[in-house]
């Protein structure tokens, strides 16, 4: 994709007019029935069925005359009503979309237009049940009898299950935190996979190919041997099977209600249809009134170097191309490829630098997580015998995704180089504004960081740098001492070091430790469960730091994505189908001596919120089908319903699930089908214009945007998420 100039100044002329005559005639109003107000820049009006006016449905506005697509969605009140405010200038397609309905007819209207809506009633079950988040289809999964567990891993009775699968946790993690993960599972072209795959004999045929489609194949085909090869595509045919014969879900979604109606969601193109974006930044997580009214820049992975940038004020989107240092850094499109019935055998992954999640500091920098050379090009001083300090503790030998930084005032990266492998990242709360990284995979036995301070000052990466292994302090001593290996027998008197495999990462802002999570064995593939681990630095992290691990509660199994509050209380994500927050100021019990190596010594300190919606046929109803590949801490109150707020990136339920006063509400996107995203964050434009200036903003985070209801030529989407105090709100 080729960048676009966003200061053109003839599109900056005509954009600043239409701003201009938006704000004049703004004082324009009409009144629509119930007293409630249409400004010059809003849609409003009634949505009525047969039985009289729909109650929880939502109305979408969405246009093609600005710079890129841009659509708008809100709610009905008890009443029917429906206001769409701050429209720019256009003509929209309008229509509504609820459960138990199918979507109206499309009308064009321009802002400061009423616009009464007729519903139109699902002709049948089956058609309502198309609306449903797909986890209302996938729960219908017929998931092994615990009798199938542990796994032979010979193919005999099991289908192949590994044999460490032991349980149904296990099998599910796999399931939830890499299928569901990385593609909606009851989405459309999911349940009803598409015919361009070809003619098979059998679903289990056709399963079989399926899983071997694309640039992704390899994880793909990972995941059902973890599964059991033979059992998993076994289910999966299965249960398109059933589907195709008409079977439906079980259990039907509720609409929309209480302060669930309020939402309003903008949305927005950006990046190619073949680019999968992971995530987006908006402003400093720390302090979310920097960057107000700024860019929105993303992260896409393994599919393009071409970092997307949204100009919100504008709708303005292009690209910046990351760099990478070394020639022979490997790309995407080297990975397998199998015949796509999207693409055919077109390669449309081609990135060399994997960029993984962005950040924004205090100064306005963009940091990413990304790869800049070939793993094994370790540099010497990382390596056992290397003069890094670090390296005197725990040398390593391979790292395969690294840092960089990008300065949008000079439009200048720096390639940072360092010795451990990067995924997630967080700023610390201390003067250096230390970079925290996360370090995903078997052999993630150390917590890397970087003094940014240092680094900006210097530009070196080598003393800006540091790691440490992950000890335990069994013995109690309260400070670093001997410690035993991984792979050497436990000695209660001494220290104990674990390879942990930690996935996120995020910096307490109450008291300096930095706190992580890694997932079970169904997904890591380190046989050890899923733990939220503390390392606390000390004053010379590599060689003081310390730390703990907390296993989940009973009913509850492999976190996933974590945030610290403001007053340091633990929040995370069970695939078991939980919220879950863990206060580490309730523990009783010491948390040295032998369960400082279980990590079972603390289920005092856990809460445990049950997402909504269906579970699996047979398992456990205390847990849930729906899963969230991340999890949030609203801390300053950007979304509009306190501080502190949760907010679970639930792409089960194809929406964003928050806690307010112990109660869990869903915000659903409708539109396009198939939401699915990885995180958020808020920003403040203006603290000053109540819920207009707040929000929080994600992308779409599925590897397959060509999944979703609209189809091949859908683009990754911007999504502004904002809670107004009522559904009629202005």
């Amino acid at each position: 994709m080729s960048k676009v100039n966003p200061k053109v100044p003839l599109m900056a002329a005509v954009l600043a007019a239409l701003l201009a005559s938006a704000a004049t005639s703004a004082r324009a109003q009409t009144a629509m029935p119930g007293g409630v107000e249409i400004g010059a820049t809003d849609i409003g009006g009634v949505v009525t069925g047969p039985d009289g006016p729909e109650v929880g449905v939502w109305v979408i506005a969405e246009t093609t005359d600005l710079p890129t697509r841009y659509a708008k969605i809100v709610i009905t009140d008890d009443q029917g009503r429906y206001l769409i405010p701050d429209l720019p200038s256009a003509t929209y397609q309008v229509w509504s979309r609820g459960y138990g309905l199918v979507d109206s007819a499309r009308v064009a209207r321009m802002p400061g237009q009423r616009l009464n809506l007729s519903a139109t009633p699902a002709p049948s079950a089956a058609a309502a049940a198309e609306y449903y988040p797909g986890m209302y289809w996938y729960s219908m999964l017929r998931i092994p009898s615990a009798d199938q567990f542990p796994g032979t891993g010979t193919g005999t009775g099991d289908g192949g299950i590994p044999t460490f699968v032991r349980n149904h946790e296990a099998w599910l993690e796999t399931l939830k935190q890499s299928c569901q993960s990385c593609h909606g599972l009851g989405s459309q072209n999911i349940r009803r996979p598409s015919e361009a795959l070809g003619g098979f004999g059998s679903s289990y045929d056709m399963w079989l190919r399926r899983i071997q489609s694309g640039q992704a194949m390899n994880n793909m085909t990972t995941s059902i041997g973890r599964l059991g090869p033979e059992r998993g595509i076994t289910l999966f045919a299965e249960w398109t099977d059933r589907i195709a014969a008409g079977e439906l879900p079980a259990d039907r979604p509720r609409r929309p209600e209480g302060l669930e109606r309020n939402m309003v969601v903008t949305l927005w193109d950006w990046a190619s249809p073949t680019t999968y974006q992971h995530d987006a930044i908006s402003t400093d997580k720390r302090e979310p009134t920097l960057n107000a009214n700024g860019l929105i820049y993303g992260s896409p992975e393994e599919s393009t170097d071409e970092v997307p940038v949204l100009d919100p004020t504008t709708h303005l989107t292009w690209t910046i191309r990351h760099p990478y240092a070394h020639p022979n850094t490997p790309s995407s499109a080297d990975n397998p490829l199998g015949n796509s019935p999207f693409w055919g055998d077109e390669p449309i992954w081609d990135s060399r630098t994997s960029v993984h999640n962005p950040i924004i500091d205090h100064r306005g920098l963009v940091w990413f997580t990304a790869r800049i050379r070939p793993g094994n090009a370790q540099p010497s001083w990382c390596r056992s015998g290397g003069d890094h300090p670090s390296a005197h503790v725990a040398p390593l030998n391979v790292a395969t995704r690294h840092l960089s930084v990008y300065d949008p005032r000079t439009q200048r990266f720096d390639l940072i180089d360092t010795c451990f492998n990067t995924h997630h990242l967080y700023f610390g709360y201390d003067a250096d504004h230390t970079l925290w990284t996360s370090w995903g995979g078997a052999t993630g036995g150390a917590i890397g960081w970087l003094n940014t301070r240092r680094y900006l000052e210097t530009r070196d990466a080598r003393t800006s740098q540091g790691w440490a292994p992950m000890i335990l302090d069994v013995p109690g001593w309260g400070r670093r001492g001997e410690y035993t290996e991984p792979n050497q027998p436990f000695d209660p008197n001494r220290q104990r070091r674990i390879i942990a495999s930690l996935y996120a990462v995020q910096p307490s802002p109450t008291d300096g430790s930095i706190w992580g999570q890694s997932m079970g064995i169904g997904f890591s593939g380190v046989d050890q469960p899923g733990y939220l681990i503390r390392f606390i630095p000390g004053p010379d992290p590599t060689n003081t730091g310390l730390t703990e691990i907390f296993q989940p509660p009973p009913g509850s199994f492999s976190p996933r994505g974590i945030d610290v509050d403001s007053r340091g209380v633990v929040w995370t994500t069970f695939a078991s189908g939980h919220m879950a927050s863990f206060d580490r100021s309730k523990c009783r019990a010491p948390l040295t001596g032998p369960d400082a190596v279980t990590g079972q010594h603390c289920e005092e300190g856990w809460t445990l919120y049950r997402f909504p919606g269906p579970q699996f046929a047979g398992l456990d109803p205390g847990g849930s089908a729906d899963h969230a590949y991340y999890i949030w801490v609203d801390r300053f109150n950007t979304l509009g319903l306190g501080n502190d707020v949760p907010i679970a990136s639930t792409n089960g339920s194809e929406s964003l699930t928050v806690l307010v006063n112990g109660r869990l509400h869903q915000l659903r996107v409708p539109y396009p089908l198939g939401f699915f995203t990885k995180n958020v964050d808020g920003r403040i434009d203006d603290p000053n214009a109540g819920w207009r200036g707040r929000g929080v903003w994600t992308t779409t985070g599925t590897r397959t945007p060509f999944h979703s209801e609209t189809g091949r030529g859908e683009r990754p989407r911007v999504f502004r998420v904002q809670m107004r105090p009522d559904p009629l709100a202005r």
